[in-house]
């Protein structure tokens, strides 16, 4: 007979940025560089008949029924400083419309979050950038290759596919270098913001151990460059994306840093908006097309929610209008995404009735 479910513990509530003084907002919509924005709001999310309620013991429930599977997930070893992690961790982070926050296991623990940062790295281009040159140097559409491929590269001629594929995020980088005059401070400037946190930090552990076996990237960046999608110096862009990919961050902070992701672009708080509303629906589209990498269909059916991945074991989720989402377990199924992370996020979406579809 199962156990019965532990007291549910009240979400915490928290004041936006406590820690950051909020002179201005680094990501603040430019509208000399972005497309007025007169759409509808978002869409509503379907909601079917929800059979429990969001509380952290739901939350303590879900990472018990999914915790077996962190031991039959691979952890990442060919970034070296990744295989180091403990493959047992598992935690999860939820941030309502209202300021509701929701946790259990290891959601403050922090990681790699790898790949999630491309998503920061587009939304930092967005607001730099006028769209039609962001997307004249990389395409919109789901690659089905594996995240660091070189072969559809060399057929469609140096445009990557989309941003959130190796490629793609290296061309995103390459225009922040262009426009910035130090990216790399710009996106932790960015980050604290978004967060309210400014001890996030880079792991230089991490971003070394990459730089020192990038020759794929390498190879990818070269590739781009010689079709003259590439305007820097190729080894200082690879630090900059090694360095964007060694962000720091725990489930909480995820979950806050990507709330304008749920909410039409803006922050959580009085802040200024991050993206158009226009914007915040292309990224939220392309994470449903290609935020899993080469699983985004079988996410998408089994999920149903805008979401992105990293091969430190993190994804990053999305209920447009209602929540975002973080979890963290090291173990990666065969296209690189978290196998429990991703079994919890299921159950959640199964438990809650929450769907964009």
């Amino acid at each position: 007979m199962p156990a019965a479910a532990a007291p549910s513990v009240p979400a915490a509530r928290f004041s936006p940025f406590p820690s950051v003084t909020p002179r201005f907002f680094l990501l603040a919509v430019d509208e000399a560089t972005t497309t007025p924005d007169h759409a509808a709001p978002l869409a509503h999310v379907t909601e079917r008949s929800a059979v429990a309620e969001l509380s952290n013991a739901l939350l303590e429930e879900i990472l018990h029924q999914v915790r077996p599977l962190t031991r039959q997930g691979k952890v990442a070893d060919y970034i070296p400083a990744l295989a180091q992690v403990e493959p047992d961790a598992l935690g999860i982070a939820v941030l309502t419309h209202d300021g509701a926050l929701y946790q259990a296991g290891d959601a403050e623990q922090r990681f790699s979050i790898q790949s999630i940062s491309k998503v920061l790295s587009l939304t930092l281009a967005q607001t730099r950038y006028q769209e039609q040159e962001i997307w004249q140097r990389v395409g919109k559409e789901p690659s089905g290759q594996p995240f660091n491929s070189l072969v559809q590269l060399e057929l469609e001629r140096g445009k990557p596919r989309n941003p959130f594929i190796n490629a793609g995020a290296l061309v995103i980088c390459d225009m922040l270098e262009t426009r910035l005059t130090a990216p790399r401070q710009r996106m932790l400037e960015v980050v604290r913001q978004l967060c309210g946190e400014p001890s996030i930090n880079y792991d230089r552990h991490v971003a070394r151990s990459e730089f020192e076996h990038s020759a794929r990237n390498a190879a990818i960046a070269w590739l781009m460059k010689s079709f003259g999608n590439f305007e820097n110096d190729v080894p200082t862009v690879l630090q900059t994306y090694f360095h964007y990919c060694a962000l720091s961050m725990s489930c909480v902070e995820l979950a806050r840093c990507f709330f304008y992701l749920a909410n039409q672009g803006r922050p959580f708080g009085e802040a200024p908006p991050v993206l158009t509303v226009r914007q915040t629906r292309q990224v939220n589209a392309l994470l449903i097309t290609s935020g899993m990498y080469d699983g985004a269909g079988e996410f998408a059916w089994r999920v149903g929610m805008p979401a992105k991945s990293g091969v430190g074991g993190g994804i990053i989720a999305v209920i447009p209008g209602k929540m975002t989402l973080a979890v963290w377990s090291p173990g990666l199924d065969a296209s690189g995404n978290s196998l429990a992370g991703t079994a919890a996020l299921e159950r959640l979406s199964e438990r809650l009735g929450y769907s964009i579809f």
